[in-house]
């Protein structure tokens, strides 16, 4: 049965005019506490709008000018194809207009396929989540920290959060919208400590799907990026929710299929195969595991005391040659050559993940199951050898 999820503004129906007078009364509330302004932009609907709305703010004097504004584009160079292209033109455009627009990358051994393939960490999961933090939330964290040093001032860090996005992220803003200054209608506004790298605001927290449409793909006379209406393939308008390409976190690559039904995409439907080989990866035959009862550094057994772990050689190089014929197949670019010749250099230097040598056994060798029980180990003997 359908539940509805109360937000701050539901006896309020905003239109889209109103909703750009409370922005801006956002923007001027606290914007001008702060001499140095971020948007962090990661190519979505939300994300677009947010910084479009802040530069066509900016331009047409309607809110106090920074000293500098800086938007950090996250490159997780595993973003759908049109959202990372119009997210790159859209970069041009506003250094262009004169702000400082800037890609930020994970480091090299950090990136998806390096450290899934020449690492040899297993494709991520819902309990074992490594793409999020190592792919976006470090490397722009990094981005800030350079921003805050340079200036040596605290930042005010712009972002594209909205109500209606998931019911947890509803029911956080509820609780956090009156403290630290934060004003019910006037941004989600959170203060950190002093020494923090950034206060972060939410200029459209109050903006309602239909507003987020609108001003992308109808106000580009007003905002004047024209480029977004690449968005349109994705979104449609609908609130499709996007992630990397072939997310294994994810029940349905829902994005990728809408997306190859439009006859300008449908060259990137062997991309739909890559869920399937990561979820592939994660059977015990293309992994090592413990085989003796593996203890933690204070000395205790671990929980799961013969844990399956990282992706056998065997494995890295079928993966590779797997995701390299589908990048051929697709037209594009997964994996470039730097990063192909940095996954073949860690095969070379024998790389495997911290607690882990090589010499394990493969996961699906059958031996001795080892449970633990309290504080003691119980060993179930193969019934047949």
């Amino acid at each position: 049965m359908a539940t509805n999820n109360l937000t701050l503004f539901d006896d309020i129906r905003m239109t889209l005019d109103e909703s750009i007078d409370l922005s801006l009364a956002s923007l001027t509330a606290y914007g001008e506490r702060y001499r140095h302004w971020c948007v962090a932009y990661s190519g979505g609907k939300d994300s677009s709008a947010t910084v479009t709305f802040v530069a066509w703010a900016l331009r047409e004097g309607l809110i106090p000018q920074p000293e500098s504004l800086t938007v950090l584009y996250a490159d997780t160079r595993m973003e759908l194809p049109p959202l990372q292209a119009t997210a790159l033109r859209m970069l041009d455009c506003l250094r262009q207009d004169g702000i400082d627009a800037q890609v930020v990358l994970p480091a090299m051994d950090d990136r998806f396929f390096v450290y899934m393939l020449g690492r040899g960490v297993p494709p991520p999961k819902n309990r074992f989540r490594w793409c999020t933090p190592q792919l976006k939330v470090e490397p722009m964290m990094q981005a800030l920290q350079g921003l805050r040093e340079r200036t040596g001032e605290k930042l005010l860090s712009l972002t594209g959060v909205r109500l209606g996005e998931s019911a947890a992220r509803d029911a956080r803003i509820t609780l956090s919208c009156s403290k630290d200054s934060g004003e019910c209608g006037q941004g989600w506004f959170q203060v950190a400590t002093d020494d923090a790298i950034a206060d972060t605001l939410a200029p459209i927290v109050h903006w309602r799907l239909c507003h987020v449409f609108d001003w992308l793909y109808f106000e580009t006379e007003r905002h004047g990026y024209p480029d977004v209406l690449s968005i349109a393939s994705v979104y449609g308008d609908s609130d499709v929710r996007t992630g990397c390409v072939g997310c294994n976190l994810a029940s349905r690559d829902t994005a990728l299929e809408r997306l190859i039904r439009d006859p300008q995409w449908s060259h990137l439907r062997p991309l739909l195969e890559l869920k399937p080989l990561y979820s592939e990866l994660t059977m015990a035959k293309y992994r090592k595991r413990k085989s003796a009862a593996e203890k933690r550094q204070d000395g205790q057994y671990a929980k799961n005391v013969q844990r399956l772990g990282p992706l056998t050689m065997e494995a890295r190089a079928y993966g590779l040659d797997r995701v390299l014929d589908i990048q051929k197949r697709a037209g594009m670019d997964l994996i470039n050559s730097e990063e192909e010749a940095r996954i073949r250099e860690m095969w070379a230097q024998n790389v495997w993940p911290q607690k882990w040598t090589g010499k394990e056994i493969r996961g699906d060798q059958p031996i001795d199951a080892i449970r633990l029980a309290g504080n003691d180990l119980i060993v179930q003997p193969l019934l047949v050898r």
